[in-house]
């Protein structure tokens, strides 16, 4: 049988991960982003980027998609009308990005352009002053 529907304090629909995943047709076709839950269904054949680009990311996380084509207010209102509840907070680890590849980029390229810069600049530096004299 099905899961028993959770709603939050504040009377939201949840929804499981395995029940999202699941709406991946052109029959019901759900995403998400930023946690919340959309059913894309009827705007399909409206969206236009194309359905394609929905239904690539039907049943699964369509945060980082949705963020990087910037897509406009009018567009972020039209899409909270699709809003039909959130992922479930016990699942939500299930979709997010690991971030320790990216603190240790960011640790990496902190240390390494200085010190390049500093070397470059010693180096320079060294080349000018001894064609000088």
């Amino acid at each position: 049988m099905g899961e028993k529907q959770e709603k939050s304090p504040e009377g939201v629909k949840y929804f499981r991960l395995s029940e999202i995943e699941e709406q991946n047709s052109f029959k019901s076709t759900w995403i998400i982003i930023h946690n919340k839950v959309y059913d894309v269904t009827k705007f399909l054949d409206e969206h236009p980027g194309g359905e394609e680009v929905l239904r690539e990311q039907a049943g699964g996380n369509a945060t980082e998609s949705f963020e990087d084509v910037g897509h406009s207010t009018d567009a972020r209102e039209m899409a909270a009308s699709m809003v039909i509840g959130e992922l479930h907070p016990d699942d939500r680890h299930k979709i997010a990005k690991p971030v320790v590849s990216q603190q240790s980029l960011g640790w990496w390229s902190n240390l390494i352009i200085p010190t390049l810069a500093a070397a470059i600049v010693t180096l320079m530096y060294r080349m000018y002053t001894t064609d000088s004299e």
